[in-house]
C-alpha cells in the first residue's frame, strides 16, 4: 500500500486548518476554497499567501516520505508567482524561507521571497522539521509551503497556474 499524503490549507488570524484541500484559489481574501471570481487579485496588488502543508495522515506500509518539491507552470503575462522554498539548506535557513510556525497570511512579499520553479527541482525544495532532507516516518506535517501570486497593473483575469506538490515515498 501507498501513504495516504493530503494537502492542507492554513488561514485566518489564529489558524485554521482545512485537511484535503482540491484546489488553491488565490485571491484578494485569506481564505480556502475561495472564489476567485468574487474575490480576485486587483491588478498592481498581491494575493494572500496560501499556508499549505503535506500531511502524511498513515504510512500505508512505507517507511517513510520525504523529498518535498512544489513547482508550476509558467504564469500568463504580468503575473508572477513566488515561494518560500529553496534548494539549498543553508538559504533555507535564511530569513524569511523556512516557515515551521504559522503566522496569519498577508499580501506583503516578505515571506515569499523565491520565483516558483516552473520545472521539477532535482531535490526538495520545501523542508519537514526544518531540514530539506527530513523524513516523516509516522503520521504528521510538513513545514508550511508559502505561496504568492504577484500581479503587475496589465495582468488580466482569468489566468491559471497549475502547481505541483510532489513526494518521495520510501517503501
Amino acid at each position: 500500500m501507498a501513504a495516504v499524503v493530503e494537502l492542507d490549507e492554513s488561514n485566518g488570524s489564529s489558524e485554521t486548518v482545512t485537511h484535503a484541500v482540491a484546489n488553491s484559489n488565490y485571491g484578494s481574501v485569506d481564505a480556502a476554497a475561495l472564489n476567485a471570481t468574487n474575490n480576485p487579485i486587483i491588478p498592481g496588488e498581491n494575493s494572500f499567501e496560501k499556508w499549505q502543508r503535506w500531511h502524511v495522515t498513515g504510512l500505508g506500509g512505507s517507511v517513510s516520505v520525504r523529498t518535498l518539491r512544489y513547482f508550476a507552470t509558467v504564469p500568463p503575462t504580468n503575473i508572477t508567482h513566488f515561494f518560500n522554498g529553496h534548494t539549498t539548506q543553508g538559504t533555507y535557513d535564511g530569513a524569511n524561507h523556512k516557515q515551521t510556525v504559522y503566522a496569519q497570511p498577508a499580501v506583503t512579499a516578505t515571506r515569499t521571497p523565491e520565483a516558483v520553479p516552473t520545472t521539477a527541482p532535482a531535490t526538495a525544495n520545501i523542508g519537514i522539521a526544518g531540514s530539506l532532507t527530513g523524513e516523516l516516518t509516522a503520521a504528521g506535517s510538513s513545514d508550511y509551503c508559502l505561496s504568492q501570486i504577484r500581479t503587475a497593473g496589465g495582468a488580466v483575469a482569468g489566468g491559471s497556474i497549475t502547481t505541483t506538490f510532489r513526494y518521495e515515498e520510501v517503501a
